[in-house]
């Protein structure tokens, strides 16, 4: 591949097809930020992420844009552990300084205009800059008294030692929060170093590691890892400070801005006209409080009126008590 082949016009997005082309693009673009999307023509996501690169190229002229077929270059895509498409990678001064797992356009656009923003540092700031990675871990790994760093989410890990580590903490009502390691390589490569721990989940209480999966299941077997780990509120007791958390609570499909059913549209209509100050819940949004609501209220349908803790009742009930009023 000659220079002027892969100094492709500005805005576009170049193709990569051999390993020589790869590392030619490597050293031509070191300079600025290359984006790499490891793509297969066989997934309908790839199509897609390739239409939103193609954007970003044009928003982002300081920026070059590749896309390899990961199976058609194996050499590159075996080297940096590609194990499923979409894939992007992110290099600077030929060095790979981030990772995106997964066709989610809103997070690569978000790295895209990070990395694109913050331009090269000189060795000389490498320091500085492992300083501020090891506060973001430290803030990270307290951002909830129970802290689970794993490969994927809750609802869909990605890989087997993730979902065992997630049903041993369901399991034992543990309430926890996560981090998906997949969406930051500066994360996913800074705990292992910032913890001393080489592989994932880990699981973090307060802050302090308390260790992967091996290590929970022997807590677990001892009987210790609810000594440990906090416990998520009983559902009756979550219900009763949700129908607190306002003196007027609606609990409705939907929220204040954006109504997701006919009758939650009429009694944002109605409070909205009474003037009166209301905060709402998103049953779609938690399974667990849409069906447990019903029994705890004896109510069997949405939305739900709240005053002060003390079901009101659905639209029906607002509207007569409205009409009575007048």
């Amino acid at each position: 591949m000659a220079a002027g082949a892969a100094a492709a016009a500005v805005g576009a997005v170049e193709e990569v097809g051999s390993v020589g082309q790869f590392e030619e693009l490597l050293s031509l673009k070191a300079k600025s930020l290359l984006v790499v999307h490891f793509w297969a023509p066989w997934a309908p996501q790839c199509a897609q992420m390739n239409e939103v690169m193609a954007e970003l190229a044009k928003e982002h002229p300081q920026v070059s844009f590749a896309k390899l077929e990961a199976e058609g270059v194996p050499e590159v895509s075996e080297k940096y552990e590609i194990s499923s498409v979409p894939t992007f990678l992110f290099f600077k001064n030929s060095q790979k300084i981030d990772r995106l797992d997964g066709a989610h356009a809103p997070e690569l656009t978000k790295k895209v205009q990070r990395h694109a923003s913050s331009g090269s540092f000189p060795p000389s700031a490498n320091e500085h800059l492992k300083e501020d990675l090891n506060l973001r871990l430290k803030k990270l790994t307290r951002a909830a008294p129970c802290m689970l760093f794993m490969k994927g989410t809750p609802q869909e890990p990605r890989c087997g030692f993730s979902k065992q580590m997630v049903e041993i903490l369901h399991k034992h009502n543990i309430q926890f929060s996560s981090f998906d390691i997949f969406s930051d390589e500066e994360v996913r490569q800074g705990l292992k170093t910032y913890s001393n721990w080489p592989t994932y989940p880990q699981l973090y209480v307060s802050g302090e590691l308390i260790g992967g999966l091996d290590i929970i299941k022997e807590l677990e077997a001892s009987e210790e890892l609810d000594k440990i780990c906090p416990k998520a509120p009983k559902l009756e007791e979550r219900l009763k400070v949700l129908t607190n958390k306002a003196s007027v609570m609606l609990f409705m499909k939907g929220n204040k801005q954006e109504a997701k059913c006919g009758f939650s549209k009429q009694i944002l209509e109605i409070l909205n006209s009474t003037g009166v100050e209301y905060e709402t819940f998103d049953i779609l949004e938690d399974e667990e409080v849409r069906q447990g609501l019903k029994a705890y209220s004896n109510w069997p349908t949405y939305p739900q009126l709240y005053v002060k803790g003390e079901l009101v009742g659905g639209l029906d009930i607002v509207k007569f008590h409205l009409g009575s009023s007048r």
